[in-house]
C-alpha cells in the first residue's frame, strides 16, 4: 500500500519547485501570524512550511524530478524563509521593547546564514561540512517549541520565544566556529599550510 502510494506521487504532476513554494508560503504565513501575535498558529503555520521544506529535497532525489536550478532555488527559499519567520519574531519584541531579544534574534539571523554559508563554501571547496549541532532541522524545533509556548497563549505566564531565540543565536553562532574549524582541519590535511 505505502509503496503504491510513493509510486503514484512519483508519477504524478508534482514538482520538488512546487513543493518549495508551498514551504515559502507556509513560512510567509507564519510571519503574518506572528506579526499579528497568534504564535500557536504562526508556529503551525512554520511546521508545515518547514516540513515542505525538509521534503522538497527528499522527494527529487527519490522521484528523479530534480534539477540543478531546483536545488538552487531550494536552498534560496530556505534562507528566504527563515529570515521572514526572524524578521517577525524580530519585530514583536521591538514592539515589546526587548531590545536584548531583538539583538538575538538579528545575531540568529546572521548565525543560521553562517550556517548555511559555511556548508555551501566548503563544498565548494570539496569538503563535506555537515557538521555541527544548529542544523536546519535543529532551528526549526527550538523556533517551533518557542513559537507554540511563547506569550502565554497555550499555558498562561509561560514564554519560550526568548529563550528558544536566545538558545538559537548561541548554538548558530558556535555552528559555524564548529565549521570553520573543520574545514580547515580538513584543507590541512590535504595541502599542509606553509
Amino acid at each position: 500500500m505505502r509503496t503504491l502510494a510513493r509510486s503514484r506521487l512519483i508519477e504524478s504532476r508534482l514538482t520538488p519547485n512546487a513543493i518549495s513554494v508551498t514551504g515559502l508560503i507556509g513560512n510567509l504565513i507564519a510571519a503574518a501570524l506572528i506579526l499579528q501575535e497568534h504564535f500557536v498558529l504562526g508556529a503551525i503555520a512554520f511546521i508545515l512550511g518547514s516540513l515542505c521544506d525538509m521534503m522538497d529535497g527528499r522527494y527529487s532525489r527519490m522521484s528523479g524530478k530534480g534539477s540543478p536550478f531546483g536545488a538552487f532555488l531550494d536552498s534560496t527559499l530556505d534562507r528566504i524563509e527563515e529570515g521572514v519567520v526572524l524578521a517577525a519574531v524580530a519585530t514583536y519584541f521591538a514592539k515589546t521593547s526587548n531590545d536584548l531579544a531583538v539583538g538575538a534574534t538579528v545575531l540568529t539571523v546572521i548565525g543560521s546564514y553562517m550556517v548555511s554559508y559555511t556548508r555551501a563554501r566548503a563544498e565548494a571547496l570539496g569538503v563535506e561540512c555537515k557538521v555541527g549541532i544548529a542544523s536546519r532541522a535543529v532551528r526549526v524545533v527550538i523556533l517551533s517549541a518557542g513559537l507554540l509556548f511563547a506569550a502565554g497563549e497555550i499555558i498562561p505566564d509561560f514564554d519560550l520565544l526568548e529563550p528558544a531565540i536566545y538558545a538559537m543565536a548561541a548554538l548558530t553562532i558556535f555552528t559555524t566556529f564548529q565549521r570553520v574549524l573543520h574545514v580547515r582541519k580538513q584543507l590541512a590535511a590535504v595541502a599542509p599550510p606553509v
